[in-house]
């Protein structure tokens, strides 16, 4: 069963995620103090949290001592990438390439932003060892 995209999850659940990434993994004390809230939740409220993100996929545990230690199961870029695929089909019928277009006719990137896509793209080619 395919899990849930990032941009479903909850308001808690997406920091709770961006905490433990920011970590690279943690106890629930660790997560409840990286969250920015004032007032920070509720211990219990970030066990629970920690503990439905683990059920639905997003993160694993192990043991260490009398706590446990929770590990993100993707990269924050592959939960991005499926975020991006799942954009790409529903926006645009599933073609990159119409949303690519689209972004290159916009009128807020810049010659900076520009740039950066055409480096972008070299690099891609030479990692790819294609040219022109």
């Amino acid at each position: 069963m395919a899990r849930a995209s990032i941009d479903e999850l909850g308001e808690l659940q997406k920091a709770t995620m961006e905490a433990v990434w920011d970590l690279g993994e943690g106890t629930v004390q660790q997560v409840r103090d990286r969250l920015d809230r004032d007032p920070p939740p509720a211990y219990t409220t970030i066990l629970s949290v920690l503990q439905k993100l683990e059920k639905a996929g997003w993160l694993s545990h192990r043991a260490e001592g009398r706590s446990y230690v929770y590990l993100p199961t993707r990269s924050r870029d592959e939960a991005g990438s499926s975020t991006l695929r799942r954009f790409i089909d529903r926006a645009f019928r599933g073609d990159p390439l119409l949303m690519f277009r689209r972004l290159l006719e916009d009128d807020e990137l810049s010659a900076e932003d520009l740039a950066e896509i055409k480096r972008l793209i070299d690099q891609k080619r030479r990692k790819e060892g294609r040219h022109g």
